[in-house]
Formats: C-alpha cells, sequence, structure tokens
C-alpha cells in the first residue's frame, strides 16, 4: 500500500506512473471510509484527489504556498502532508480540523473556511515574496462556485497588475466557463509558456516601449489586434481581458496532464489561471449522483451511500421548508432568497413550486442582501436564508442598505448557535451581538418548533427589518401547551416560582427546563422566562421577575460581548436590581470543532454546567439557599 509510505511532505515525488494511478484509488478508498464513520466533506475531496496530487508533484512543500479555497476539499492534500494517523479524529474535538490550519502543520499556510478568499490570500502572499525579495511558488486553488463571490473577482483585478509569477487554479466542478478545444488549446497554452515564447515577447515589447513618444500607443495597438485573433482560438479570453494568463481547460483527472500545466504556469512573469474540470465526487457513484447530499455528509454506509443513523424528527430547517412552502401558496408578495444554499437552508421546495420567487444569487452573501432591500423596496417581501456564519459577510449591507430605510427583509438565520464539526468559521455565535447593535433591527429566538412557524408568520406581518434564528439539529417539540400569541418585544413568563430566574433565549430554553428540574431536585424553586426577542429585549418582565428573585441567569447560545445577556444585565444594573447576575453564553473565544454537546459541556453551557454556576453564585452570595439545607442550591 503505498499511502502508508507517505509520512511527509514530498514523499509523492518518489511515484510515477501506474504508482500514482494506484495511490489515487488507494486515497480514495480511505477518504470514503473515514468520512463514512466521523462524517464531514465527502463529494468535493473526491472531486480534487489528482488535482492535490499533481500540485504536490509540482510544487514544494512548505516553501511553496497552496491556499485552497473554502478549504473544506483539502483532505488529499492533510493525507500527503503526512496527517493519515490523524484521520481518525477528523473533526471532533482536539483533533484534526475538517479545514486546512496553520497550527497544524507548516504546509497550510492559510487558515480557511469562508468562500472566495484565496486569491486575495494569494495575492498577499505573492507581494510579500516580492517586497522581502524570497524564492517560492504562489498557488491558489479555487472552485467556480466559489468565483461568484464578488471579493474573489476584486481580487482578480488587482492580481492583474503582478508582474511576478502567481497561479490561479479554478476548480471546476459544475459549470463549463468555455469549451475544451483540445489539442489547439493545448499548444497554444504550451507556446505561449515557453521561454522562447516568453522572452521575445518581453523583448519586443521592451523595446518598443523604448521609442519616444510612439513606443507605447505602438505596443497597444498591436495587443488590440492581438485579442481579436487570440478571442477565436483561446478560451478563457475573459480572464486574459483582465490582464491574466489562462491555460486549459485540463482534465482535472489526468495527473500528467496537469503537471504538465502546473509547470508551464510557473514559467509565466505574472498572473496565471489554469483552468481544471472535475467531477464532484468522482470515484464513488453515490456521490457521483448526488453530490449535494454528499458535500457535507454525516456518517453513512459505504455500501449504499445511506445515512448510518436515520433521523426520525423533524430539523429546525425542516420546519422553516414546510412554513415557506405553505406562505408560498398563501402570501404571492413573499420571495426566497439564498446565496449558493437551497438545499442547506430548507428552500428546495419553495424553489421547485415557485421558481420565479426564488432566488439562488451564487456565493454572494453581500448581493443577496442588498437585492432583497431592492425587492422590499419595491414592495415584495424578501426572505433571506443564510447561516449565521456566512452572514457575517454581509453586516454592511444589513446596516446602511436594509436597516436605515427601515425596509421589511426577513432574515432567516440558520445554523444559528454552535453548529459543532466544521469548527471555529462555521460556529453561528456571532448574530445576535452583530444584529442587535444595529438601530431598527429586531432579532427573535424560537424555543420549539411551532414557536419557529409563528415567528415566522408574524416576521412577514411585521414592518421592518426583522431577523429568526434557530440553531441546526432536531428541533425541540416540548413545551407544546404554551404558545402564546407572539407581540412586539414581548417574552413568555413560562414557569413562575422563586429563588433562580432563568431567562433564556431560544435554543437554551430546553436547556433552561432541564435546569430547572435539576434545581427543583435540590430543593430549589425556579422561575422560566421565553425571552423570545434578543432584541427589544422584555424590559418590563424581566425587570419585575428580576426583583422577585436572588439569582437571575441569562442563557444564549451566542458571544456574550455585545450579547443577549449583556444587555438584560445592563439593563438591570441601571434599574438597580439587587439580584445576583450569572451569564450563560459562549465566552471571548473563537469556538474549536466538536460535537453540539461536547462543546456544550466544555463551555459549561449544559444544565450540569449552568447549575454549577448558579451553585457557586449562591456561595458567592452568601445566599441561605447556597447550603446543603432542605430548601437550597447544592
Amino acid at each position: 500500500m503505498i499511502l502508508e509510505y507517505i509520512e511527509k511532505a514530498n514523499d509523492i515525488k518518489r511515484y510515477s506512473g501506474r504508482e500514482l494511478a494506484q495511490l489515487a484509488q488507494e486515497i480514495r478508498e480511505f477518504l470514503i471510509e473515514k468520512v463514512s464513520m466521523n462524517g464531514g466533506h465527502l463529494a468535493s475531496n473526491l472531486g480534487v484527489v489528482e488535482l492535490t496530487m499533481a500540485l504536490h508533484l509540482v510544487f514544494n512543500l512548505p516553501e511553496d504556498k497552496i491556499i485552497w479555497d473554502v478549504g473544506h476539499q483539502s483532505y488529499t492534500h492533510k493525507l500527503l502532508t503526512g496527517r493519515r494517523s490523524e484521520f481518525d479524529t477528523l473533526r471532533t474535538y482536539g483533533g484534526m480540523s475538517g479545514f486546512p490550519k496553520r497550527s497544524e502543520s507548516d504546509c497550510d499556510c492559510f487558515d480557511t473556511g469562508h468562500s472566495s478568499t484565496s486569491i486575495s490570500a494569494g495575492l498577499g502572499y505573492a507581494m510579500a515574496r516580492e517586497l522581502k525579495g524570497e524564492d517560492y511558488k504562489v498557488v491558489t486553488v479555487i472552485g467556480d462556485g466559489a468565483l461568484t463571490g464578488g471579493m474573489a473577482w476584486e481580487a482578480l483585478n488587482n492580481a492583474s497588475k503582478l508582474k511576478t509569477n502567481f497561479i490561479i487554479v479554478l476548480n471546476d466542478n459544475n459549470m463549463s466557463i468555455s469549451e475544451n478545444v483540445g489539442g489547439l488549446s493545448r499548444y497554444l497554452g504550451g507556446l505561449r509558456t515557453a521561454e522562447s515564447y516568453q522572452g521575445l515577447k518581453r523583448g519586443i515589447e521592451d523595446s518598443l516601449n523604448s521609442i519616444p513618444v510612439y513606443g507605447e500607443n505602438i505596443v497597444k495597438k498591436i495587443r488590440k489586434t492581438k485579442s481579436g485573433i487570440k478571442q477565436l482560438v483561446i478560451p478563457g479570453m475573459y480572464f486574459e481581458n483582465m490582464g491574466i494568463l489562462y491555460l486549459g481547460p485540463v482534465d482535472g483527472h489526468d495527473i500528467s496532464a496537469m503537471t504538465r500545466a502546473f509547470r508551464e504556469a510557473s514559467k509565466v512573469r505574472g498572473p496565471v489561471m489554469v483552468h481544471v474540470l472535475t467531477r464532484k465526487g468522482n470515484g464513488y457513484e453515490p456521490a457521483e449522483r448526488h453530490p449535494a447530499r454528499f458535500h457535507g455528509t454525516e456518517p453513512f454506509e459505504i455500501e449504499t451511500g445511506l445515512p448510518a443513523h436515520k433521523r426520525i424528527k423533524a430539523n429546525y430547517t425542516d420546519i422553516f421548508s414546510t412554513v415557506m412552502r405553505k406562505l408560498g401558496d398563501r402570501n404571492k408578495q413573499v420571495v426566497a432568497i439564498t446565496a449558493a444554499m437551497t438545499d442547506g437552508t430548507g428552500l428546495k421546495r419553495f424553489h421547485n413550486m415557485f421558481p420565479a420567487r426564488f432566488f439562488d444569487v451564487g456565493i454572494a452573501e453581500e448581493h443577496a442582501v442588498t437585492f432583497a432591500a431592492g425587492l422590499a423596496a419595491a414592495g415584495l417581501i424578501p426572505i433571506v436564508a443564510i447561516y449565521s456564519s456566512f452572514l457575517q459577510r454581509a453586516y454592511d449591507q444589513i446596516l446602511h442598505d436594509v436597516c436605515m430605510q427601515k425596509l421589511h427583509v426577513i432574515f432567516a438565520v440558520d445554523r444559528a448557535g454552535l453548529v459543532g464539526r466544521d469548527g471555529e468559521t462555521h460556529q453561528g455565535v456571532f448574530d445576535i451581538a452583530f444584529l442587535s447593535s444595529i438601530p431598527g433591527m429586531t432579532v427573535l429566538a424560537p424555543k420549539n418548533k411551532w414557536e419557529l412557524s409563528d415567528m415566522i408568520k408574524f416576521a412577514v406581518a411585521f414592518n421592518g427589518p426583522i431577523a429568526i434564528r434557530y440553531p441546526k439539529g432536531e428541533a425541540y417539540d416540548g413545551l407544546k401547551e404554551q404558545r402564546e400569541v407572539i407581540e412586539t418585544g414581548k417574552a413568555e413568563l413560562l414557569f413562575r416560582e422563586s429563588q433562580v430566574l432563568l431567562v433564556a433565549l431560544g435554543s437554551m430554553v430546553k436547556t433552561a427546563v432541564a435546569v430547572r428540574e435539576q434545581l427543583h431536585e435540590r430543593g430549589c424553586s425556579c422561575s422560566v422566562i421565553n425571552a423570545r426577542f434578543a432584541k427589544p429585549i422584555d424590559e418590563e418582565m424581566i425587570g419585575q421577575e428580576a426583583e422577585r428573585h436572588e439569582i437571575v441567569v441569562t442563557m444564549e447560545e451566542g458571544i456574550y460581548s455585545g450579547g443577549f445577556g449583556q444587555q438584560v444585565k445592563d439593563f438591570l444594573q441601571r434599574k438597580g436590581c439587587r439580584a445576583k447576575m450569572v451569564s450563560v453564553a459562549v465566552p471571548d473565544r473563537f469556538v474549536m470543532q466538536g460535537s453540539v454537546d461536547e462543546l456544550l459541556q466544555k463551555l459549561g453551557m449544559d444544565a450540569d454546567g449552568i447549575r454549577a454556576q448558579i451553585v457557586q453564585a449562591a456561595g458567592s452570595a452568601g445566599s441561605e439557599y447556597s447550603g446543603g439545607h432542605k430548601d437550597g442550591v447544592r
């Protein structure tokens, strides 16, 4: 088995021909086996096995720099840099990340996790290389989907000015940007990167530019005439017109073809794009047939590709999907927008039933929000469904284009809170803080699946910017009988007792019920408020109930700084409340990967951890309930 002998970067260079074909097969089998056990990104990784191998054959790591856009396709890269033994810990707490991490290996030169960033980062490396007088290659690998992001085009525009080598690999696994014109394209690619051609071209340009007055105009005219001829025979002229040399398309599963293309690209003095055609899920039939389902997958059965654990209960995305379908029938003004996440956000049914009112704008969250603002200004009711982590990218548009104009745009903020195994780049813990900081924004979070349905309907009838945040995972089906009508800024009092007051937001209401049960077992009475609104908070109810309790505990699955708990604490302090305050929230740090339950436990945000904080607070306050007597908190 060849893979066993890949122990460090550049070990792959010992192999060639049939051995490389065997290694590619071994890598696929290894990835399928490991992802089937732990879950992860499979289809994208299977699609870039040969591409990654070709990069590692041509370039020298860690001296040369390879930057993976998004980074979820870096599994083969990790294998080829000596991390095979760590794959049993993939995406687990304390284990190997599913994304590139500089802290994990010096072969990971840039941490990624969100889309369309690689060209900017690579250009930064290339410029730093020149300023420092160093000599290494910089390669960025970006998918055709990520190229829909505006940031990528901003970087391309800037990269066109570069005078030294910078390689951009376009991994095209969905749409074909240009026709493959076969031998002619390969011939022209080789000709234009040959030393003789490049040297002649530079020599002529330098000579003409040295002619006083007329030289520069002559060069411009030659370039203009030349581009018309090129347009007929060379694909990728769009990039050429930007000043970026284009090579390809190249078969992304032909290692020798790609190594030739990468060596040719390395000779170019300036930015060069190598267009590589790959197939997502290549080599595993279920992933080839259903690439979207195997983009980010839970554990599955290798033989069938079916999930290893059947999901019985609906998740919050399912509830959103059902409500959206019904809203589409009832209200013709409702339109839906997503940023390349039709399936992930639960909008597939809405898309199928109301295609004219559904808009997938690609990986362009900023555009999605301002586009929604335009729709709202024209009298429609846009619902923008975006993961919490990705909504961060559109903060300015929410603030400037939606909230300043008080437009009725509804944000369905999916994956809000801890999302687990994708780690720091995907944890949705900042939305409460950054949305609450914007004047005019209203932010809600449901306690269970019925409340999510009610909140979406409330948001449609609302007038102004409004966001509903809901978590990943199974929808809570408890507290069904407690379903008060939703009113702006009004919380819901679920249990009214004394001693300890739990003020919980969204997903933490379920945890608050469990904490209350634990306190009851220890003889302590406990009230629970379902906050419903992160902004505006229900000052009337929270203020009145806080006066009746010795300890007030705020609970949210979000960052504390600027979050719900901090708002409540500031309000109660201004009010002069004497109750002891406990704030349960994500601390001021980035949260690594792990299961959601595991992360909650590590952060002290599960029922046991919260009870322990309440006991500690009771003791520090000198409460008569902090000891071990009959009515105490123990």
